[in-house]
C-alpha cells in the first residue's frame, strides 16, 4: 500500500506562484508513475501533470509552459512547480500514485488564484 500526502496550496495573485509538494510513503518501489490532478468546484477531476519513474513527463495542454513536474527520489517527494497562476487554475489539487495493482490518491490541497 502507498501513501501519498500534499502540501504547499494556498491563496495566491493572478501571475503568482505556488509550489505544491507530494510525499509518497509506503510500498514505494511499487509505483509507476505519480501525478497532480485537480477539481474545480462544478467540473470533473483533471490531470494536470505525470511523471513516470524513468522521468517521462506530460502536462494538460492548459498548463504547459507554465507547470513544472519534477521529483526527488532520495525524499520520496514528487513537486508540482506553479507559475503564472491564472483564476482558472482554481481548485483543489490531488496527488496520485500509480501501482501495479491500484491507484492512490490524497486528500487534496486548495488552491486559490485571485484576479
Amino acid at each position: 500500500q502507498v501513501q501519498v500526502v500534499e502540501s504547499g496550496g494556498g491563496l495566491v495573485q493572478a501571475g503568482g506562484s505556488l509550489r505544491l509538494s507530494c510525499a509518497a510513503s509506503g510500498n514505494i518501489f511499487s509505483i509507476n508513475a505519480m501525478g497532480w490532478y485537480r477539481q474545480a468546484p462544478g467540473k470533473e477531476r483533471e490531470l494536470v501533470a505525470g511523471i513516470t519513474s524513468d522521468d517521462r513527463t506530460n502536462y494538460a495542454d492548459s498548463v504547459k509552459g507554465r507547470f513544472t513536474i519534477s521529483r526527488d527520489n532520495a525524499k520520496n517527494t514528487v513537486y508540482l512547480q506553479m507559475n503564472s497562476l491564472k483564476p482558472e487554475d482554481t481548485a483543489v489539487y490531488y496527488c496520485t500514485a500509480d501501482t501495479w495493482l491500484d491507484d492512490y490518491s490524497g486528500q487534496g490541497t486548495q488552491v486559490t488564484v485571485s484576479s
